[in-house]
């Protein structure tokens, strides 16, 4: 079964940092143009948190993590990553990593593989 793996989350200290990371079989990922991490935090929609084409390395990023995130996709592993710093309770959610296509109108990454996610907790 084709699969998305995340890595890296865990429970840190408002101000610390996480860095979370996905990897999937090669085969299909590169079949994908965009990579993404989403979050869902307890009672609250989905969101997505940062995006990145993985042709080019385009990045996108929520206002709410804007300069405090930064996502990156290595090619030659298939990989991408969230470094998350300066990290906000209000950031605790379960993070999820996708692949997808770019939809052409507003170059958002619509998902069609995901991760099982990973939790990050950040305690005040």
């Amino acid at each position: 079964q084709v699969k998305l793996v995340e890595s890296g989350g865990g429970s840190v200290q408002a101000g610390g940092s996480l860095r979370l990371s996905c990897g999937g079989d090669r085969e299909y990922i590169y079949n994908r143009n965009c990579m993404a991490w989403f979050r869902q935090a307890p009672g609250k929609e989905r969101e997505v948190v940062a995006t990145i084409y993985t042709s080019g390395g385009h990045t996108i990023y929520a206002d709410s993590v804007r300069g405090r995130f930064t996502i990156s996709h290595d090619d030659a592993e298939s990989t991408v990553h969230l470094q998350m710093t300066s990290l906000k309770p209000e950031d605790t959610a379960v993070y999820y990593c996708v692949a997808g296509l770019i939809r052409p109108a507003g170059g958002v990454c619509i998902p069609n593989l995901w991760g099982q996610g990973t939790q990050v907790t950040v305690s005040s």
